[in-house]
């Protein structure tokens, strides 16, 4: 009588993954390009899609660049952490 919710059929390799970070939150050029790196080498991703043309859904997570929003809009930008952004 099994005495949990875990099944190890259900276990399975953890694929397309990649992370860098600089551990003093330093925001440079040489992260984005590892990170950019690491996803052009994934062979394998775990979002990826039946449709090689359109992409895959991978992409990089990075901070929000605040003093090139407020550059760029000025007054428009709440105070920092109270915006976000996205791109399509």
């Amino acid at each position: 009588m099994k005495n949990s919710l875990y099944d190890p059929n259900f276990e399975h390799d953890a694929c397309g993954v990649g992370m860098v970070a600089d551990l003093t939150a330093r925001a440079t050029h040489a992260t984005v390009y590892d990170a950019l790196t690491i996803l052009e080498n994934l062979e394998h991703r775990g979002a990826t899609g039946a449709d090689p043309e359109s992409g895959d859904g991978a992409g990089l997570l990075v901070q929000m660049p605040d003093a090139l929003m407020r550059a760029l809009f000025g007054d428009a930008v709440p105070e920092a952490g109270q915006y976000g952004i996205a791109t399509g």
